[in-house]
Protein backbone atom coordinates (compact mmCIF):
# COMPACT_ATOMS: atom_id res chain seq x y z
CA UNK A 1 0.00 0.00 0.00
CA UNK A 2 1.20 3.45 -0.81
CA UNK A 3 1.98 5.68 2.14
CA UNK A 4 0.28 9.32 1.93
CA UNK A 5 1.35 12.37 2.88
CA UNK A 6 -0.22 16.50 3.27
CA UNK A 7 2.35 18.93 1.93
CA UNK A 8 1.50 22.29 3.26
CA UNK A 9 2.91 24.64 0.08
CA UNK A 10 4.53 28.39 1.76
CA UNK A 11 2.33 28.62 4.20
CA UNK A 12 4.64 31.40 5.47
CA UNK A 13 4.47 34.59 7.25
CA UNK A 14 5.28 36.56 4.11
CA UNK A 15 2.26 35.48 2.32
CA UNK A 16 0.26 37.72 3.54
CA UNK A 17 -2.46 38.34 1.11
CA UNK A 18 -5.49 35.60 0.75
CA UNK A 19 -4.23 32.73 3.32
CA UNK A 20 -6.02 33.68 6.68
CA UNK A 21 -9.10 32.84 4.25
CA UNK A 22 -7.35 29.44 4.05
CA UNK A 23 -5.53 28.24 7.27
CA UNK A 24 -8.79 27.10 9.26
CA UNK A 25 -9.17 24.61 6.13
CA UNK A 26 -5.86 24.24 6.09
CA UNK A 27 -5.85 23.09 9.94
CA UNK A 28 -8.55 20.79 9.23
CA UNK A 29 -6.43 18.63 6.88
CA UNK A 30 -3.79 18.68 9.61
CA UNK A 31 -5.96 17.32 11.89
CA UNK A 32 -7.30 15.04 9.45
CA UNK A 33 -3.66 13.79 8.49
CA UNK A 34 -2.48 13.56 12.16
CA UNK A 35 -6.09 11.57 13.20
CA UNK A 36 -4.94 9.02 9.83
CA UNK A 37 -1.13 8.35 10.49
CA UNK A 38 -0.22 10.63 7.34
CA UNK A 39 2.86 12.54 7.19
CA UNK A 40 2.34 16.56 7.40
CA UNK A 41 4.94 18.23 5.70
CA UNK A 42 5.59 21.62 5.16
CA UNK A 43 7.57 23.33 2.26
CA UNK A 44 9.27 27.13 3.25
CA UNK A 45 10.16 28.85 0.03
CA UNK A 46 13.26 31.11 0.40
CA UNK A 47 14.12 33.71 -2.57
CA UNK A 48 17.77 33.87 -2.98
CA UNK A 49 17.01 36.92 -5.71
CA UNK A 50 19.43 40.30 -5.21
CA UNK A 51 17.08 42.71 -3.77
CA UNK A 52 14.21 40.53 -2.73
CA UNK A 53 11.77 41.55 -0.48
CA UNK A 54 9.86 38.51 0.13
CA UNK A 55 10.71 35.07 1.58
CA UNK A 56 14.76 36.31 2.70
CA UNK A 57 16.48 33.17 4.58
CA UNK A 58 16.80 34.00 8.26
CA UNK A 59 14.24 36.83 8.11
CA UNK A 60 10.31 36.53 10.49
CA UNK A 61 8.68 36.77 6.44
CA UNK A 62 10.42 33.29 5.38
CA UNK A 63 9.13 31.87 8.69
CA UNK A 64 5.98 29.30 8.69
CA UNK A 65 2.74 31.56 9.62
CA UNK A 66 2.38 31.38 13.00
CA UNK A 67 -1.31 30.21 12.96
CA UNK A 68 -0.51 27.19 10.76
CA UNK A 69 -0.65 24.22 12.99
CA UNK A 70 3.05 22.52 13.02
CA UNK A 71 2.69 18.57 14.42
CA UNK A 72 6.05 17.41 12.76
CA UNK A 73 9.24 18.31 12.11
CA UNK A 74 9.23 17.65 8.16
CA UNK A 75 10.17 21.42 7.32
CA UNK A 76 11.74 21.40 3.73
CA UNK A 77 13.04 24.66 2.40
CA UNK A 78 12.94 25.11 -1.74
CA UNK A 79 14.81 28.28 -3.81
CA UNK A 80 12.17 27.26 -6.81
CA UNK A 81 8.71 26.72 -7.28
CA UNK A 82 8.64 23.13 -7.47
CA UNK A 83 8.95 21.47 -3.83
CA UNK A 84 10.65 18.43 -5.69
CA UNK A 85 13.88 20.92 -6.29
CA UNK A 86 14.32 20.30 -2.35
CA UNK A 87 17.09 17.18 -2.19
CA UNK A 88 16.05 16.92 1.77
CA UNK A 89 12.44 16.48 0.30
CA UNK A 90 12.90 14.16 -2.69
CA UNK A 91 15.05 12.11 -0.01
CA UNK A 92 11.91 12.16 2.56
CA UNK A 93 9.79 10.82 -0.09
CA UNK A 94 11.73 8.32 -1.02
CA UNK A 95 12.72 7.20 2.96
CA UNK A 96 9.23 6.74 3.91
CA UNK A 97 7.70 5.46 0.73
CA UNK A 98 5.11 7.87 -0.43
CA UNK A 99 3.43 7.48 -3.25
CA UNK A 100 0.02 9.43 -2.82
CA UNK A 101 -0.11 13.46 -1.71
CA UNK A 102 -2.80 15.50 -0.48
CA UNK A 103 -1.54 19.44 -1.03
CA UNK A 104 -2.62 22.52 0.00
CA UNK A 105 -1.12 25.90 -0.12
CA UNK A 106 -0.01 29.42 -1.83
CA UNK A 107 0.42 30.16 -4.60
CA UNK A 108 -1.71 28.16 -6.80
CA UNK A 109 -0.40 30.03 -9.81
CA UNK A 110 3.22 29.44 -8.81
CA UNK A 111 4.56 27.09 -6.96
CA UNK A 112 1.69 24.84 -5.81
CA UNK A 113 1.11 24.83 -10.28
CA UNK A 114 4.61 23.76 -10.21
CA UNK A 115 4.97 21.11 -7.35
CA UNK A 116 1.58 19.36 -8.83
CA UNK A 117 2.83 19.43 -12.13
CA UNK A 118 5.72 17.44 -11.35
CA UNK A 119 4.13 15.58 -9.13
CA UNK A 120 2.05 14.39 -11.38
CA UNK A 121 5.07 14.15 -13.86
CA UNK A 122 7.00 11.96 -11.41
CA UNK A 123 3.73 8.96 -11.74
CA UNK A 124 2.94 10.29 -7.58
CA UNK A 125 -1.13 10.33 -7.27
CA UNK A 126 -1.49 13.72 -6.32
CA UNK A 127 -5.08 15.32 -4.74
CA UNK A 128 -5.20 18.95 -4.24
CA UNK A 129 -7.10 19.86 -1.52
CA UNK A 130 -9.03 23.01 -3.41
CA UNK A 131 -10.71 24.88 -0.54
CA UNK A 132 -6.81 24.44 1.02
CA UNK A 133 -5.49 26.24 -2.01
CA UNK A 134 -5.06 30.13 -2.56
CA UNK A 135 -3.21 32.61 -4.78
CA UNK A 136 -2.03 36.34 -4.46
CA UNK A 137 -4.57 36.80 -7.50
CA UNK A 138 -7.58 34.26 -6.25
CA UNK A 139 -9.36 34.97 -9.72
CA UNK A 140 -6.71 32.65 -11.31
CA UNK A 141 -7.53 29.60 -8.69
CA UNK A 142 -10.73 28.04 -10.73
CA UNK A 143 -8.17 28.23 -13.81
CA UNK A 144 -5.50 26.89 -12.33
CA UNK A 145 -7.74 23.91 -10.36
CA UNK A 146 -8.68 23.19 -13.75
CA UNK A 147 -5.38 23.39 -15.18
CA UNK A 148 -3.86 20.78 -11.93
CA UNK A 149 -6.81 18.26 -13.50
CA UNK A 150 -5.98 18.86 -16.98
CA UNK A 151 -2.20 17.19 -15.60
CA UNK A 152 -3.27 14.51 -13.44
CA UNK A 153 -4.19 15.97 -10.52
CA UNK A 154 -7.18 14.44 -8.68
CA UNK A 155 -9.42 17.67 -7.32
CA UNK A 156 -11.08 17.46 -4.08
CA UNK A 157 -12.88 19.76 -1.33
CA UNK A 158 -12.38 19.27 2.07
CA UNK A 159 -15.23 18.42 3.31
CA UNK A 160 -15.98 15.37 0.91
CA UNK A 161 -12.27 14.39 2.42
CA UNK A 162 -13.00 14.25 5.51
CA UNK A 163 -16.44 12.35 4.70
CA UNK A 164 -15.20 9.87 2.64
CA UNK A 165 -12.04 8.98 4.87
CA UNK A 166 -12.97 8.40 8.21
CA UNK A 167 -10.25 8.79 11.28
CA UNK A 168 -8.84 5.78 12.86
CA UNK A 169 -9.51 5.26 16.10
Amino acid sequence: MQKKALVIIDIQNDITKNYKEIIDSINQAIDWAVANKIHVIYIRHENLSAGTRTFKPNTPGAELATDLKIVAKNVFTKYKGNALTSEKFTDFIRENEIGEFYIAGADAAICVKSTCYNLCKANYAVHVLADCVTSYDKRKIDEMLHYYESKGSHIIQLNDLLANHTFEV
